[in-house]
């Protein structure tokens, strides 16, 4: 989960910074909280950290109400409902954008 967080996270604006005694973090993230670190993304089990992400891919990308965006998302998944469907299809639109722009990716979402 922690790559695939931090995808979202640079999607999301947050940009990565290194601390020698830390390692590379990305900060700040755009959240509800404030700012965290890497090894505290939430997007994978908070909808509150999920929800701006779905609306930022309506506003940018489908020009759509975030019901719509929703609905474009999701589609082809099992259970629209569930946090994990929706995390997946979030992970999958931006590696699907990044793809557009600077190649392919693998399933660990390591640029290939």
């Amino acid at each position: 989960m922690e790559k695939t967080n931090k995808l979202i996270a640079e999607f999301m604006g947050a940009e990565k910074t290194h601390i020698k005694s830390v390692g590379d973090i990305y900060c700040p993230v755009p959240s509800k909280n404030g700012s965290e670190y890497a090894d505290k993304l939430q997007y994978h089990k908070s909808w509150d950290w999920l929800m701006p992400v779905v609306q930022k891919i309506g506003d940018d990308y489908y020009n759509t109400p975030f019901d719509e965006t929703y609905s474009k998302l999701t589609e082809g998944y099992e259970n629209i409902w569930t946090i994990e469907d929706t995390y997946k299809a979030v992970v999958e639109f931006i590696k699907d954008q990044n793809t557009e722009v600077i190649g392919s990716f693998d399933e660990n979402g390591d640029l290939i």
